[in-house]
């Protein structure tokens, strides 16, 4: 079942050709973990006041369609597995009329705060989760592999706006600045990062 939100594909969410964009899809999947968390006594407040921190390791997300401009979608969230000092969750955006626009698969790692540590998840990290089965979809494997002929790119300077309420560059701002650098009119249909 999962937790989901529904919402609408935002004018400020929509590229040039009026879809939604990657990062669109990747903070509506990021926003909606973090209303679950919300909604279970799990959010930031309570996670910092333990000096805890849920930290985004890894995605692979799969679009199958962008939604556009205007239309209704649901995006939900499904914890699958929460072991040692991991989360595993997936994703799925759907049409109004149930269409499967987009999957993902993530991990995240709880830290300590004070050490910056993984830290092993305990009852109080755990309190509210329900876990659903992982979600039927196309598992890449876990690691990226760094191809060998690679071009450096123009540096760029890290900026305040581009900070989230952790004080560190967000996982889709990353997503952002990747794809300044993609060829024109090109469309991005499976991404992974880590």
């Amino acid at each position: 079942m999962g937790y989901y939100f529904d919402s609408r594909v935002r004018f400020s969410e929509a590229g040039t050709d009026g879809k939604l964009t990657l990062p669109g899809v990747l903070d509506s999947f990021q926003d909606c973990c973090t209303f679950q968390a919300d909604s279970i006594n799990q959010g930031t407040k309570s996670t910092t006041s333990r000096s805890r921190i849920w930290v985004l390791s890894s995605w692979q997300v799969i679009i199958y369609r962008y939604p556009e401009q205007g239309e209704f979608i649901r995006t939900t969230t499904m914890p699958y597995k929460l072991v040692m000092c991991f989360g595993h969750r997936n994703f799925k955006m759907e049409g109004q009329d149930g269409e499967l626009l987009a999957v993902a698969n993530s991990l995240w790692t709880n830290l300590n705060m004070e050490t910056g540590a993984p830290a092993r998840l305990t009852e109080a990290d755990l309190k509210g989760y329900v876990l659903d089965e992982k979600l039927d979809m196309p598992y890449a494997g876990r690691k990226l592999a760094i191809p060998e002929d690679v071009t450096a790119a123009e540096p760029f300077v890290i900026q305040k706006h581009q900070l989230d309420i952790n004080h560190h560059v967000n996982n889709c701002q990353y997503i952002r600045m990747a794809m300044d650098y993609l060829p024109e009119g090109c469309t991005v249909k499976e991404m992974r990062a880590e």
